[in-house]
């Protein structure tokens, strides 16, 4: 088992407000699956996908990933489980400007502390894999979209992380590039990563195996597609 959550709240409260973004969120996701999470803006998707992803924790409720319940880890805690089982993709693509595309791809594992030799081994295979190696010393702003988000997704694999959360990965993109994404993406999980993507495209989710729906911080509804028929599940 991947990630369960039981009864999963997250309440944010102010001086004058308070604010319920989940009530009651309980889902298994298996190792290998491909999940989509769609639902209107504000119901809880993000958040969801903040506290899957270690960046947030529930309210109330549990939150198991890889059979450990971790709901009132610490920061510290949470950080270290996040650099050795997570990638993340994010929309705006968050790649640092400063940085060259071999730079960018390569932080993660100066975080993990992992040997020059074997950084330059791992960034140089992925980007040779993701098709991007003749942009190794171009900076992120001389990159479309596509390539930039194809960076970004060779950051998040360079660890050869669990779980890859994509939120709304095509969002910024033409639609070629975004099928180039999504057909990535799909590479990736027939290679045995699990992925969890949120996105409002009715296209994009259609290359998931299963699609929960959320509605006012509850989910109200799941479905299989006709992509899981085909799914490579790693157990």
């Amino acid at each position: 088992m991947m990630i369960e959550t039981k009864n999963l709240k997250k309440i944010y409260t102010t001086e004058e407000i308070e604010t319920t973004a989940l009530n009651g969120v309980s889902m298994r996701i298996e190792k290998g699956e491909f999940v989509a999470i769609m639902g209107p803006s504000g119901c809880g998707k993000s958040t969801l996908l903040n506290i899957i992803g270690l960046l947030d924790n529930p309210s109330h409720g549990e939150f198991h990933f890889l059979d450990r319940e971790i709901s009132k880890f610490s920061e510290r805690q949470r950080a270290s489980i996040r650099k050795a089982h997570i990638g993340f993709v994010f929309q705006s693509f968050n790649l640092i400007d400063e940085l060259t595309v071999f730079e960018n791809i390569e932080l993660p594992l100066i975080y993990l502390k992992v040997p020059a030799n074997e950084r330059k081994r791992r960034v140089e295979a992925v980007m040779n894999q993701m098709q991007i190696m003749h942009r190794k010393k171009h900076f992120p702003q001389q990159l479309s979209g596509g390539q930039q988000q194809r960076v970004a997704i060779s950051r998040a694999v360079i660890t050869k992380p669990d779980l890859i959360l994509a939120d709304e990965p095509t969002g910024n993109l033409d639609s070629k590039n975004g099928e180039e994404v999504m057909s990535l993406l799909t590479e990736l999980n027939k290679q045995g990563t699990t992925i969890i993507m949120v996105t409002h495209s009715q296209h994009d989710s259609g290359y998931a195996h299963r699609i929960v729906n959320l509605f006012d911080g509850q989910i109200v509804s799941e479905q299989t597609t006709p992509a899981a028929s085909g799914a490579k599940t790693t157990l």
